[in-house]
This record gives C-alpha cells, structure tokens and sequence, in this order.
C-alpha cells in the first residue's frame, strides 16, 4: 500500500511539471506570435504605402512607381483553383478510403509509410517531376494547369495525413451505434464519420493551401514567367458555351515569383513593391487560416445541437 506521503509528493511532482509545461507552451506561442507581429510590421513600414488600388490593377512594369500585380494575383488566384479542385476531392476521398475502408495488411501500411514519407520531399523535387511528366510527358506545356497540378501533388499528403487524423478522432462508439441502427458503412462514413470529422479536415485543406500560395521552387522548375504583362483568356465569356477552359493552357506568374523579381533588383523602389506583394500575401494566408477557424466553429457548433 502506497503511503500518503508518497501519494502527496507524486501529487506535487506532476503538479511542478504540468505549470512547467504551460510555461514552456505559453513562451512558444508568444515566441511564434511575436515572429509574426514583427514580420507582418516590417512588410507593412516598407510596403503598406505601395498598396493601392492602382497596385492591384496594373501589370509589372520596369519602373517601379507604376508597376503592380495584376498578372501575378489573377495567376495565383488561377492556379490556387486548380490546385484545390484536385487536391482536396483526392486528398479526403484516399484519406476515408485507408483509414475506413482499406484493410490492415502489408500493402496499405507500405502506402501509409510512403504517404508520410511524401509530406516531408522538398517542394523542387515535386517540380522536376512535374517538369517531366506533365510538361514533357503529358504536353500540358509550362501552363496553369501544369502548375496547379503539380501544388496539388505537393499537398496532397498534407490533406491525406490530415483527413485520416480526423478522422481516426470520431469515437468508434458513433460507427458502433450507427451500425446497430441498420446504418450500411457507407452511410454511417457520410451520414456521421465525415460531419464529425469535417472541422479538422477543412482545418488541414486551408493549412495546405497557405503552403501551396506561397510555394516558389516547383513553379519556376516548369517554366513559371517572372514577367508577363498579359491575363489568361478568361474562364466566363459571352458568346455560348459561356464557359472556357482555355485560361487552363495560358503562362502564367504567381505572387511569390512577382516578389522574387523584384527583390532581385538593385532600386530600392522595387523592394518596397516586393513588401508590399509579401504583406498582401501574408493577409491572404491569415485569411485563409481565419476561415478555417470559422467553419471549424460552425461545423462543431451544429455538431453540438
């Protein structure tokens, strides 16, 4: 029999360790919120007085005061939809697939080690890939498409990992009540699993995405432009069909290579316009994560009623 002593000292012990630990995890979050803060108010004392309206619709040009980023937002905004139309309907539907359905054996842990092992390759070793089969081996050519699936690879063990992790989250005791209920495995997956799951899967798509934006090393390897002064042919038109898919074989340039031209410049100017690009972008990574909290909420609130 353990003595009250004993008990009363363990007692202590775990207590001393649970504030160290909320100690050390307070400091980690201030240090990471700090790193942001000082971040987001060096771009804004450099770039926030780039930022206008005139900024968002004009094209790069070779003198700074009217150069903007026009070709470079609408090229993101582009390849980011191709990206997530690919990335997330493969990414969840292979991450309910082995976590609910695949059977345990040696293949799907041989998938399961490499999928883990795929979230960690460097991003220029996706580009060379994609350099070589969707460029050269598919003809997609040094295009939007070619770029929107080659980010859709790069994440799509990031949305997997994800879907699997909340997934594995729901209780066994739901799928258990389901099928007393006469539930079949698909229904208990979409009608309960996927409901319960979903805050933590959006959480892990938007976590994705934010990589994805400001990925520059794959783009360049397959042909990305660090100048160009034209928008794809748009995707809405007037004359019937109405919808075109033309702008999906368009060069292109994103937001990040748009800053990485610049910075290369000597002229201070053109450094204050890359600021700038970086602040709008880390805005549009904030709001990404943003609304990924915000459905998370939702998707839990309506859980809870």
């Amino acid at each position: 029999m353990v003595e009250p002593e004993n008990i009363e000292k363990r007692l202590s012990n775990n207590r001393r360790f649970d504030t160290i630990f909320a100690v050390i995890g307070l400091i980690s979050t201030f240090v990471g919120m700090i790193t942001l803060a000082a971040l987001l108010f060096d771009l804004s004392t450099d770039g926030l007085g780039r930022i206008s309206f005139q900024f968002f619709v004009s094209f790069p040009s070779r003198f700074a005061a009217q150069a903007g980023i026009l070709s470079a937002w609408v090229g993101t905004t582009l390849v980011m939809i191709v990206t997530a139309l690919t990335a997330i309907p493969m990414g969840v539907g292979a991450g309910v697939y082995l976590e609910e359905y695949a059977p345990k054996n040696w293949f799907t842990g041989l998938i399961e080690i490499n999928i883990a092992n795929l979230a960690g390759v460097p991003s220029i070793v996706y580009g060379l890939m994609a350099l070589g089969l969707f460029v050269y081996q598919f003809k997609f050519g040094q295009s939007i498409l070619s770029a929107g699936l080659t980010l859709a690879l790069l994440i799509l063990p990031i949305v997997i990992v994800a879907t699997r992790e909340s997934i594995r989250a729901v209780p066994s005791s739901m799928r258990e009540a389901a099928y007393a209920l006469g539930a079949t495995k698909w229904q208990t997956t979409r009608d309960h699993v996927l409901p319960y799951s979903m805050g933590g899967i959006l959480t892990g798509v938007i976590i994705s995405l934010s990589r994805a934006i400001g990925e520059t090393a794959p783009l360049i390897t397959i042909g990305a432009l660090t100048f160009i002064a034209f928008l794809p042919d748009p995707p809405i038109k007037g004359e019937f069909p109405f919808v075109s898919f033309d702008w999906l074989w368009s060069p292109f340039s994103v937001m990040p290579i748009q800053m990485f031209n610049w910075v290369s410049r000597p002229q201070q100017e053109f450094h204050l316009n890359a600021a700038a690009t970086g602040l709008i972008l880390m805005v549009m990574t904030l709001l990404m994560n943003g609304i990924a909290i915000y459905f998370r909420y939702r998707f839990r609130k309506r859980i809870k009623w």
